[in-house]
């Protein structure tokens, strides 16, 4: 027979429109077959009809039903014969018997067999439309509630898939602070198997100093807003684990309560809150804590020396003072500047006056009492601090053993070099009662040594300011030198070690002094920064490199890049743009040719501000480069916040090349950054034939250093450049440093 279907009717029986429930009508009567379709069809049933047993198995067989209406007396095949057909290969449907047997033994038969319901014929209209709504509706019911179900057991096997797979360790602790669940991260990272823990108290894996603060965490019970808090804790590991004795967790708790309702109370809702346990997510920070010791040991460090750097050593010197008024007693503050050092870095070049300053610094600390504390200020310059001198003369003991332990000479790869140092000693409170009092009195002192010819140390006495105006003197002679045109411009040449051809150039500012020769910028530029006297040198100096600029044009013109390295103090004048862009219209130079080079200072002093002037500079055409980079905090910063086209390997990176084989992670990286980013890179102090083959090895073809070209003159430099056959340069770099 052809299945009739009925249209949908909305909510027709209870069903949504969107969904026609399957019926099977099975009856040998084609009167009451007829009828029952009849009556169901306007009630958004999808129908289908079977006269026989036969028909009935095969659409049983082939079709999807929600419902069968079976009438147990078929001329072929029983009714009991088709539920057992459906029980056996588990169709699904659910089955209301329609039968004229008066015995009850057909009954009990057919709802032994799983039916849903049992009409007797004849029955009335209202009797079966309300039994096959109600089966259907309790169908749906259990339907959903199968799916319920099997979204709950999915949804618990992702949970424990989850907290079992996840990086840190959860756990939950009962009203005695003892284990009732943790994940398999514990094993992982501690070494401690889910058995071993379980059941135990979490005192066990807390480490012994951290068991106070534990106990005070885990006995306290918040609740709502106050809830969950943060704590860090020390776990030990399993001894057998070999992961290490401990490891810091940051855990997160939070308090688990029971919400109670009182129900003997007439009339009342009484509600109470009864503490149940914890709940909690350690978060292992051990690789954290040691990244922050490392950079706040790094912080308060020189990374050549790893001696106290000057903030640490004004922290120590504070102290030793407020203990020295305590007890009044004295102490003694030393500032030491080491003689001729300029000269070795001259000339055996950077790389070996840093491994001197480290050889000083190992052999000062050999002079040192316990307690005492020596730091490097920068460059060649050295601090100690002296608490609880018993007399001034262990202060001058100690100077008079830090110059002879530098009489003997330093062994820099068989260069023999002899230093001396300059000592300057000024004694708490005769010479000063605050830090800075101290150390300016030291440094004069210092000062006064240098003066008298050096290797020497001296106590500061009052009259020891005379030093001041031979400051102002310099601060004379220096503006004297601008007007006198005692100022002038070196170059060093950047260069492409795969063709062997000058692709840039640094200028580096030299003072040709009327008494003390050539001056380095190391000498007299800080003076400058202090003094006022950067902006006036700066503009000489754009103003000195465009006409150097008009003579290289007059020898044909060239593309070869070079940088300006620019005073923070020239950067925070609102007229820098004004003063670059006007100077390079004057003289008709290409802004693609000069460079910019900031370093960290640039952004500590006023970062918002100088992005602004070099995103200024960076319409106009000025690139910007990083100087140094790598040296500080800040470097990796820059990269998103300042225009950057160029990237400056630092010499104390290259230094440490000495091997071209080997790995040096920092360069490798910063040179992987140049690469992604799509950066310019140089690599500056290049020194030597192994230092270039290793960096050319890994991709870093621009180089300069004394592997190349020193710093020299003007018409030494475009001689250089006719005897290599290049053009003549177009632009300028300019620097403020040696």
């Amino acid at each position: 027979m052809n299945p009739f279907s009925a249209s949908a009717t909305p909510g027709a029986a209870g069903q949504d429109a969107a969904f026609q429930p399957t019926l099977l009508l099975v009856d040998d009567e084609p009167r009451l077959l007829s009828s029952l379709y009849e009556l169901l069809r306007g009630h958004g049933y999808q129908l289908v009809t079977a006269s026989t047993g036969a028909e009935a198995l095969a659409h049983l067989s082939r079709l999807r039903f929600d419902l069968v209406l079976l009438d147990l007396r078929l001329p072929d095949i029983g009714g009991h014969a088709i539920m057992d057909f459906i029980n056996e290969k588990g169709v699904g449907a659910d089955v209301i018997v329609m039968s004229g047997e008066v015995g009850i033994e057909a009954a009990i038969g057919a709802l032994k067999r799983g039916a849903y319901d049992y009409l007797r014929k004849p029955y009335s209209r209202e009797e079966l439309l309300k039994t096959v709504a109600n089966a259907l509706r309790q169908r749906g019911l259990e339907q959903a509630n199968r799916r319920i179900a099997i979204q709950l057991e999915n949804s618990e096997k992702m949970y424990r898939y989850l907290v079992d797979s996840s990086p840190d360790i959860i756990y939950t602790l009962n009203h005695e602070g003892r284990f009732t669940f943790i994940n398999d991260r514990a094993y992982q990272l501690l070494g401690y198997r889910r058995d071993e823990l379980l059941g135990q108290h979490y005192s066990v894996v807390v480490h012994e100093e951290d068991l106070e603060r534990a106990r005070y965490v885990f006995n306290e019970r918040r609740v709502d807003e106050r809830a969950a808090r943060n704590v860090e804790l020390r776990l030990k590991c399993h001894s057998a684990t070999g992961t290490g004795h401990e490891r810091t967790f940051n855990n997160t708790l939070m308090t688990i309560s029971l919400n109670a309702i009182g129900m003997h109370v007439p009339d009342q809702d009484v509600r109470k809150l009864e503490f149940f346990g914890t709940y909690g997510v350690a978060r292992d920070i051990t690789d954290r804590k040691r990244a922050e010791e490392v950079i706040s040991y790094q912080a308060y460090h020189d990374i050549l020396t790893d001696l106290p750097n000057r903030i640490l050593f004004k922290d120590r010197l504070g102290l030793a003072v407020i203990q020295a008024k305590r007890k009044q007693a004295e102490l003694a503050v030393m500032f030491i500047d080491l003689d001729r050092f300029k000269l070795v870095n001259d000339t055996l070049g950077h790389v070996k006056g840093d491994e001197l300053l480290q050889q000083v610094a190992a052999r000062l600390k050999e002079c040192l009492r316990r307690g005492d504390t020596l730091a490097r200020q920068g460059g060649d310059e050295f601090t100690i601090v002296l608490p609880e001198l018993r007399h001034r003369d262990d202060a001058r003991d100690v100077a008079d053993k830090f110059l002879a332990c530098l009489h003997e000479p330093f062994d820099l790869d068989g260069h023999q070099v002899h230093i001396s140092a300059s000592i300057g000693i000024a004694v708490y409170p005769g010479h000063g009662e605050s830090i800075d009092e101290l150390l300016r009195h030291a440094d004069i002192a210092m000062y006064q040594v240098k003066g008298q010819g050096k290797n020497g140390h001296a106590f500061y006495d009052p009259s020891m300011q005379e030093v001041s105006h031979q400051k102002i003197a310099l601060e004379q002679s220096l503006r004297r030198a601008l007007e006198h045109g005692e100022l002038e411009m070196y170059y060093q040449p950047q260069v492409d070690a795969a063709e062997g051809r000058i692709v840039g150039v640094e200028a580096l500012m030299r003072w040709n002094h009327p008494t003390r020769g050539v001056v380095s910028p190391g000498e007299f530029l800080p003076f400058a920064e202090e003094n006022g006297l950067m902006i006036p040198i700066s503009d000489w100096m754009i103003g000195a490199l465009c006409r150097d600029m008009l003579q290289w044009k007059g020898c044909g013109g060239g593309n070869v890049r070079l940088s300006l390295n620019l005073s923070p103090q020239y950067l925070d004048r609102g007229d820098f743009f004004e003063k670059m862009r006007g100077a390079l219209l004057r003289h008709g130079i290409a802004p693609s040719q000069i460079e910019v080079e900031i370093t960290e200072n640039v952004c500590i002093r006023n970062p918002q501000h100088a992005i602004e002037q070099l995103n200024r500079l960076g319409q106009l055409g000025v690139s910007v480069a990083i100087d140094d980079f790598g040296t500080g905090y800040s470097s990796l910063a820059y990269l998103h916040r300042f225009p950057v086209h160029t990237i400056k390997i630092d010499q104390s990176f290259v230094k440490e090349i000495h091997d071209e084989h080997g790995h040096y992670p920092v360069i490798l990286a910063i040179i992987s950054i140049a690469r992604g980013l799509g950066l310019n890179l140089v690599a500056e102090g290049v020194e030597t034939e192994v230092q270039a083959r290793y960096l050319r090895a890994n991709g870093c073809l621009t180089m300069q250093g004394y592997l190349y070209h020193r710093p020299m003159p003007l018409g030494r430099f475009v001689d250089v450049l006719r005897a290599q056959g290049l053009p003549a340069i177009a632009g300028h770099a300019f620097a403020f440093q040696a």
